[in-house]
């Protein structure tokens, strides 16, 4: 019975750490400070018209994090 060949080592490609991808592909963290000010520009574009805070902060989180959360 033949045994079977037994695979070369020297072109095995290295993968990097999971932890070395995610520093690299991590966007800077968004802080709710951060929807906030985006949030009350919103505010102001639209001339402070009240009533409409969630759709400023929705808005304000859409743009900041939409990067990372809309679909492809």
């Amino acid at each position: 019975m033949a045994t079977p060949s037994r695979r070369r080592a020297d072109n095995v490609v290295k993968m990097p750490a999971a932890d070395a991808l995610a520093a690299q592909t991590a966007a800077p963290a968004v802080t709710d400070s951060d929807i906030a000010q985006r949030a009350y520009e919103l505010y102001c574009a639209r001339g402070g018209e009240h009533g409409y805070d969630m759709d400023d902060w929705l808005m304000a989180e859409r743009e900041l994090r939409g990067s990372r959360n809309t679909p492809a």
